[in-house]
C-alpha cells in the first residue's frame, strides 16, 4: 500500500533551500552574512537619521548621513561622492575587515592550539637524573609520594609521570592526594608508555631511574612487557637507567625479566601481597614495621662503607654504631649476606647493610660497654604448634595464600575458607605461581564452607574466637558493581561488632585496595590492614633510589620469606629490668638474629606506626615489659621456600653453574 506524500510547507522548502545555499561555499556564507548585516544596519541607520531633528531636510543629504552611519557601524570608510567612489570605498573596507578578521582568527587558532598542546603535556622534559613513572594505577600515589619524599635536600629533582590520561587531571589528582605544593618537582605528560615516540617526551635515557607500574586492565602484565620492550627500543645498546617494574601474574615474570634487561628489576605484586598478608596474620604489627622500613619518612635500609671495622667480628661491628642497626654485609661482588654468623670477620672491602633514619656518615664508637650481661636471657627454643586460620572472601591472591600456608604450616594446622556468595573453588586445584615451583602439599587441612561473611548470622555460626588468625579478602577490582573495599569494610564492621559483644579481641588482618579505606576500616585492638600493592610500590621506590638494595630485599622477601619477625622482649632480656637497647642487640646476636627495633604497647601509641620504633639509640635505656616485642631479622636456618618468588634465585644460580661461574647478587626478578 502506498501512502500519501506529506505536503511540504513553504517554510520547510525555504529553510531547505537556504541550508543548501549556505552549504555551497564560504563565499556564499559571507555573502548572506553581508546581506543580513546590511538588512539590519541600513534600516536602523535610516530610522536614526529620519528621527533626528538636526539631520538635513533634503533627501540626498539624509541618504549621505545614512551611508556614513552605516559605514561607521560596519567599520567601513565613509567616503562620499560619486557612486563608484563610494562602492570602491566600501570594497576596501570589506577587504580590510576580512584581513583583520583572518589575522585575528589565525592568532586565536595558533594560541588555542599551543595552549591545547601544553595542556596535553606534549613538550619534552628537559631534565637529567629525574625519576620517570610510566603508567597509572592506585600505586602511583604511593610511588610518586615516596619519590618526592626522597628528594630531601635536592629541590631541583623532578618526578615525571607518563600515562594515557589528561595531564592536568593527573597533576591535580596527585597534588590533591599527596598534598604537593604547586612549586614541587612534578611533571605530568600524556601518551602511551609503550610507544617509543611518547617515551621520548620524558627522556628516559637521561633519567636516574624508571618505574613501570602495573594497571588494573585485563592485559595489565602484557602492557608492562610492552613498556619494557619500548624502553629497550628507545635506549638501543645504551645501558640506560635502572628500571623497576611490577607484574601481577607470576607467569609473566620470565618475559618481563628478559624485556627489562640486566638493568631491570621485576616484582610480583600479587605474590608479594599474599606473602605480606600471611606474615601479618602470623605476626600482628609486622605490616606497620614493613611500611616504616620501606617508606622514606622513617628508617630504611642503607649501605655504608666501614673500612675502619675490618678485622672485627660481625657481632662486635653491630655494637659500634649508636644510630645504625647493622643487619648484614655487602661483599665486593655485590652479593648481600643478611644476619651472618656473629663470628664472621669483616674484610676491608666489605660494606655494611644497616637500618638508619638517614645515610649521614657516622664515626663508629665502641658501645659494648653498654651491654648488661646479667640482663640477657639465655636462648631457648620457641615451641610452635598447629594453627587454625580462617579466610573470609576469595580473589586472585587467595590461591597464593593457600599455597604459602600449605608450604609453611605446622602439622595439624587447619584452614577454613568462607568464599562468600561466589561458588567455592575446587580445593584440590588451587592456582599456583608456576608448575615447576609448586611446593608439595604441607600438613594443612583446607576446608571450604559456603556463606557470605558480610551476614552476621553466618559469622555467629563460626567459632571465631577459636582461630589463631582471621584473614579478610575483598573481591578483585572490576568483578562487581560495588567497590572492592565495600565488602571488606562490611565484614570488618561485623567482626568488630562481635568483638564488642563478647569483650574479646580477634586477630584480624584485612586486605584493602584503596589506601584511603585504611582510615575508614573498623579495626579492633588486635586487627591490622594491608593495602594491596602498597608494599610493592614501596619496594619499587626503594630499589629505584638505591639499586644496591635489590639483593637485600630479595633476600628478605623472596629467598627467605619471613625473615622479619616480632618476638616477645622476654626472649632477649629480663622483663621489668631497665637496660639498654645495646643489650637487646647483643642478646639477639646470641640467637643468630639482628635486632633492628621494638614495638611497644603503651596507651599513647600512635595508630599509624603501631608502636614500632626502628633503629633506636643503642645507649637508650628503658624498662622492658612482657608486652614489648623486638623486631628482628632472623637467621637463614631453613631452606629457601620455592614458592616465594618462583624461578628467580634458582634459575639464576643454575645459569651461573652452567656457565662455570659463581652466583652473585640477584635482583628481584
Amino acid at each position: 500500500m502506498t501512502g500519501r506524500r506529506r505536503r511540504t510547507s513553504l517554510r520547510d522548502r525555504a529553510r531547505y533551500r537556504f541550508d543548501r545555499t549556505l552549504a555551497r561555499s564560504t563565499g556564499v556564507l559571507m555573502g548572506w552574512l553581508s546581506v543580513c548585516c546590511l538588512g539590519i544596519v541600513i534600516p536602523v541607520s535610516a530610522l536614526l537619521v529620519w528621527t533626528d531633528p538636526t539631520s538635513p531636510h533634503s533627501f540626498t543629504g539624509r541618504l549621505v548621513i545614512v551611508w556614513r552611519t552605516s559605514a561607521e557601524t560596519l567599520r567601513l570608510s565613509g567616503v562620499t561622492g560619486a557612486p563608484l567612489r563610494m562602492l570602491l570605498s566600501a570594497l576596501l573596507g570589506v577587504i580590510a575587515l576580512l584581513c583583520v578578521s583572518t589575522l585575528i582568527g589565525v592568532i586565536t587558532t595558533g594560541l588555542g592550539d599551543r595552549l591545547t598542546e601544553l595542556r596535553r603535556g606534549r613538550s619534552t622534559v628537559l631534565e637529567r637524573g629525574h625519576a620517570v613513572v610510566l603508567g597509572w594505577s592506585d600505586q602511583v600515589f604511593t610511588v610518586v609520594g615516596e619519590l618526592l619524599a626522597a628528594r630531601t635536600g635536592r629541590a631541583r629533582d623532578v618526578v615525571a609521570v607518563l600515562a594515557h590520561r589528561d595531564p592536568a587531571e593527573m597533576d591535580e589528582m596527585l597534588r590533591a592526594t599527596l598534598g604537593v605544593p604547586a612549586g614541587a618537582g612534578l611533571v605530568c605528560r600524556t601518551g602511551s608508555p609503550w610507544d617509543p615516540r611518547a617515551l621520548e617526551v620524558v627522556t628516559p635515557d637521561e633519567a636516574g631511574s624508571v618505574l613501570v607500574l602495573p594497571v588494573e586492565d585485563a592485559d595489565a602484565d602484557p602492557q608492562v612487557v610492552r613498556v619494557l620492550l619500548a624502553l629497550r627500543t628507545l635506549l638501543g645498546e645504551r645501558p640506560g637507567p635502572p628500571v623497576v617494574a611490577a607484574v601481577r601474574d607470576t607467569r609473566y615474570l620470565p618475559a618481563a625479566r628478559l624485556a627489562a634487561g640486566p638493568q631491570g628489576t621485576v616484582l610480583a605484586t600479587e605474590l608479594t601481597t599474599a606473602r605480606l598478608l600471611v606474615q601479618s596474620a602470623r605476626r600482628p604489627g609486622l605490616s606497620a614495621a614493613l611500611r616504616d622500613l620501606l617508606d622514606f619518612a622513617g628508617a630504611e635500609f642503607h649501605v655504608r662503607d666501614a673500612p675502619e671495622l675490618a678485622g672485627l667480628s660481625f657481632g662486635d661491628a653491630a655494637l659500634h654504631f649508636e644510630k645504625y642497626a647493622v643487619v648484614g654485609v655487602l661483599s665486593s661482588d655485590g652479593r648481600p649476606t643478611l644476619t651472618p654468623a656473629p663470628g664472621t670477620v669483616l674484610a676491608p672491602t666489605d660494606r655494611l647493610i644497616v637500618v638508619a633514619h638517614d645515610d649521614t656518615p657516622t664515626v663508629p664508637v665502641d658501645l659494648r660497654a653498654h651491654v648488661d650481661a646479667e640482663a640477657v636471657v639465655a636462648p631457648a627454643p620457641r615451641p610452635e604448634g598447629p594453627a587454625r586460620i580462617l579466610l573470609l572472601g576469595w580473589n586472585r591472591r587467595a590461591p597464593l595464600i593457600v599455597d604459602i600456608l600449605r608450604g609453611t604450616a605446622r602439622p595439624g594446622s587447619a584452614l577454613d575458607v568462607l568464599t562468600g556468595p561466589e561458588p567455592a573453588p575446587a580445593p584440590t586445584q588451587p592456582t599456583r605461581p608456576s608448575p615447576s615451583d609448586t611446593p608439595p602439599p604441607g600438613p594443612l587441612d583446607v576446608v571450604f564452607h559456603p556463606g557470605d561473611p558480610t551476614r552476621p548470622e553466618v559469622l555467629r555460626a563460626l567459632d571465631l574466637f577459636g582461630y589463631d588468625s582471621v584473614l579478610v579478602l575483598g573481591p578483585d577490582v572490576g568483578t562487581g558493581p560495588e567497590r572492592p573495599d565495600d565488602r571488606t569494610l562490611l565484614t570488618l564492621l561485623m567482626l568488630r561488632s562481635l568483638e564488642k559483644e563478647t569483650g574479646r579481641a580477634l586477630p584480624v588482618v584485612a586486605e584493602l585496595s584503596d589506601p584511603r579505606s585504611r582510615a575508614l576500616a573498623p579495626l579492633g585492638p588486635a586487627a591490622d590492614a594491608v593495602v594491596r600493592g602498597e608494599l610493592t610500590a614501596l619496594l619499587m621506590t626503594q630499589i629505584s633510589h638505591n639499586p644496591l638494595l635489590a639483593g637485600v630485599f630479595e633476600e628478605i622477601f623472596a629467598t627467605r620469606g619471613g625473615a622479619l619477625a616480632l618476638h616477645p622482649a622476654g626472649d632477649y632480656v629480663r622483663p621489668g629490668q631497665e637496660t639498654s637497647f645495646a643489650t637487646v642487640v647483643a642478646a639477639a646476636s646470641g640467637r643468630g638474629e639482628c635486632a633492628i627495633g621494638y614495638r611497644t604497647h603503651a596507651p599513647n601509641t600512635a595508630p599509624r606506626d603501631g608502636g614500632i620504633r626502628l633503629s633506636p639509640r643503642k645507649s637508650e635505656r628503658r624498662p622492658w615489659s612482657a608486652d614489648d616485642e623486638i623486631l628482628v631479622l632472623t637467621a637463614a636456618t631453613d631452606p629457601p621456600p620455592q614458592h616465594a618468588l618462583p624461578g628467580m634465585r634458582q634459575d639464576h644460580e643454575e645459569r651461573h653453574h652452567e656457565e662455570g661461574g659463581s652466583p652473585t647478587g640477584v635482583p628481584l626478578g
